[in-house]
């Protein structure tokens, strides 16, 4: 990987210089990497220093004890550390959304060349072979990749817990276990999907877009206790990634976002691969293709607010998908409360005003 990018700028008064941001290296980070190469985060005043991770995983880690100061994160992740969900409770918030969309489902040529075209095209292929259980590829289960993979199996009458083994596998692992035939598809985000379809090893079956359009997909996490001590510079880093954010929106800009990831060193795969799903056409692999102007949306539809509609979507999923229990719902619901807000970058006195205002949000199905 290479080394941490270093953006230099002016301290802010009182703070502790650089803030240490986690990422991976997904089409999704260009707000980051845009932010960085055009100067917004020393515009607004705050040093960043951007450190490239390998999974999801390791964001977790590495937020949870303190190795970086906030991360580009899966959404999900946000509610699971909240409520502690494979690691001891964590007070991270979400104040701040990156995009919506993102995702796709690719599998196998092999699928293909089965007669595969759809999730009950898989069912009838599952239905008669005995022979061994299909293996799926997520990125975490706390993940809309996870939510989508089984919810577009489901549609096809497929059990995702019985029927198929579904695994846990870092982004950039992927395309490889794939052409290995470690996998036989995944759910994961760009440029992941269109390398498989240009190493002709795979095919794109469906989208984040068309399975639960503006679902909320990435955001940015960070521990309470680093947003009280350094208020300002949260403030300026969330100014920085949603001017950065309203850049990447804007068709026109695209070309120059592309160019900016592919100049980073962190995409190995190069401009035509990138250009596939942030200016289209998306390639299919099946000899189709689709407009792509809204496979990644960074700023439209409010993307960067932490809406409650898009909080309940994701408690929702950790019901439905058995990451939590129905009556786990109450202590969810404030658990999301508490974490999945912009108020958190509000000054105190605002914050408690705003607090008296609100009550937990509707978590009815």
């Amino acid at each position: 990987m290479p080394k941490a990018a270093l953006v230099s700028g002016p301290s802010l008064s009182g703070v502790i210089q650089p803030v240490r941001i986690g990422f991976i290296p997904l089409a999704d980070c260009a707000p980051l990497l845009v932010a960085k190469e055009q100067d917004l985060f020393r515009k607004h005043g705050v040093q960043v220093e951007l450190s490239c991770e390998v999974g999801w995983a390791t964001i977790r880690e590495k937020l949870l004890y303190g190795q970086v100061d906030a991360a580009h994160a899966i959404a999900g992740l946000a509610l699971a550390m909240r409520l502690g969900l494979s690691t001891p409770p964590s007070r991270v918030v979400a104040p701040f959304v990156f995009n919506l969309h993102g995702d796709a489902i690719t599998l196998s040529r092999d699928l293909w060349n089965r007669g595969v075209r759809d999730a009950a095209s898989l069912k009838k292929l599952i239905r008669s072979t005995t022979s061994r259980r299909l293996t799926f590829g997520m990125v975490s289960r706390y993940a809309a990749h996870h939510f989508l993979l089984r919810q577009w199996l489901i549609s096809g009458g497929i059990n995702p817990d019985q029927d198929v083994r579904i695994v846990a596998l870092p982004p950039t692992q992927m395309a490889a276990n794939m052409a290995a035939g470690l996998i036989d598809g995944y759910c994961v985000g760009e440029p992941w999907n269109s390398v498989a379809v240009d190493k002709a090893v795979g095919w794109i079956v469906a989208t984040s877009e068309q399975l639960a359009p503006n679902h909320p997909e990435k955001v940015l996490l960070m521990n309470e206790s680093f947003i009280s001590s350094h208020l300002d510079q949260a403030q300026a880093i969330t100014a920085a990634l949603r001017e950065a954010c309203a850049f990447c929106d804007v068709l026109e800009n695209r070309p120059e976002v592309v160019r900016i990831l592919a100049a980073s060193g962190y995409f190995l795969n190069g401009e035509a691969i990138l250009k596939k799903s942030l200016i289209g056409p998306l390639d299919l692999g099946t000899g189709q293709s689709m407009d792509a102007s809204a496979f990644h949306i960074f700023h439209r539809r409010e993307a960067n607010e932490p809406l409650n509609e898009r909080g309940m979507w994701l408690l929702n999923q950790f019901v439905q998908h058995g990451l939590i229990l129905a009556t786990q719902r109450a202590e969810a619901s404030e658990a999301l409360r508490e974490c999945w807000s912009a108020d958190h970058l509000l000054p105190p006195a605002a914050t408690a005003a705003s607090k008296t205002k609100k009550t937990s949000p509707s978590l009815s199905a």
